[in-house]
């Protein structure tokens, strides 16, 4: 019988469970992660799309990256696949350079594995999120009021 710290061996034919820290240490040793510096310099040359996607709260708490797209998570992979009908405006080509954005870095990191499989080959995330961003001093503004 299992004890409670072990794991059951897996069924035939499925992959072998996988913790949540290994599975980000996998996604991102497939990213070319950016910092906060070289993601201000790439979006203000216009060669990075900055893709915000905190939560409302967070971002009403926080402010925003004045011109980064917000994307809410649940909704990054359709408005950004060059293919979609849903997508944005900005979700030209496959070759956009998009760097995806959380709080922290965690969540942006696996939103930019998954656009990677997409074929957006040049998605990454922002080491250590909006906190980062914010820590080194760059731009936020405070979030446009919401119409009453």
């Amino acid at each position: 019988m299992p004890t409670p710290s072990s794991a059951p061996a897996p069924e035939p034919g499925r992959p072998q469970p996988l913790s949540i820290d290994a599975h980000l240490e996998q996604v991102r040793a497939g990213l070319d992660r950016i910092g906060p510096y070289e993601a201000h310099t790439a979006a203000e040359a216009g060669e990075a799309l900055l893709v915000d996607i905190r939560y409302a709260e967070l971002r009403e708490r926080d402010g925003l990256i004045p011109g980064a797209l917000v994307v809410e998570r649940n909704e990054l992979e359709w408005r950004l696949d060059p293919q979609g009908t849903h997508r944005l405006p900005e979700a030209t080509a496959h070759d956009v350079h998009v760097v995806v954005i959380c709080n922290e870095g965690y969540a942006s990191s696996l939103g930019a594995a998954s656009l990677q499989q997409l074929g957006l080959y040049r998605a990454t995330d922002l080491t250590g999120g909006f906190q980062a961003w914010r820590a080194a001093g760059l731009p936020v503004t405070a979030p446009a009021a919401e119409p009453t």
